[in-house]
């Protein structure tokens, strides 16, 4: 089980992923979560910073699919400037949003990437379908009540995950 839940890369931020190392594992598509991964729970637009870096993805060839749990509303508003394609209330870590991101990028699971803050969500659900998947640290700031409850649990395994963690190069 511990495997399902080790993601294939680490990184402090979305800011500090190593492009580079996406392009030489041929990752065409990024499939990638909002809440607490480009923005904290309770902001209802991304940054300048998360719009540049969402920019210079794509100008370097990259198609991205947002997915969140989060309700459309929530993703709507999010992604009013952005304009990327979105899935709203994802319903993380089943198989069919992810499915469902990669038709819209015209993407397979080889070329497909999974970026999001959460175990049990987002690096499962890439992981179960064989997605190249990166966790990141996530953001501070207020949560949603439920993902307080589950981060606590996930403390616990994160910390066995990474005990047994070896960067993917």
């Amino acid at each position: 089980m511990l495997t399902r839940l080790t993601p294939k890369h680490y990184a402090e931020s979305v800011f500090q992923i190593d492009i580079n190392l996406l392009k030489k594992k041929q990752i065409r598509g990024l499939i990638i979560d909002i809440d607490n991964t480009l923005v904290q729970w309770d902001k209802k637009y991304a940054s300048d910073a998360v719009k540049a870096w969402l920019l210079e993805l794509q100008e370097t060839g990259f198609s991205i699919c947002l997915v969140s749990n989060n309700t459309e509303d929530r993703v709507v508003v999010f992604n009013e400037t952005l304009k990327l394609p979105a899935i709203h209330r994802a319903r993380k870590p089943r198989r069919g949003p992810f499915r469902r991101a990669m038709e819209i990028m015209g993407t397979i699971p080889d070329t497909t990437a999974v970026i999001g803050d959460q175990l049990f969500t987002d690096i499962l659900g890439g992981n179960r379908l064989g997605l190249f998947t990166i966790l990141v640290v996530p953001l501070e700031g207020r949560e949603f009540w439920w993902t307080t409850l589950v981060r606590k649990v996930e403390r616990h395994v994160l910390k066995a995950v990474l005990s047994n963690y070896h960067m993917d190069k």
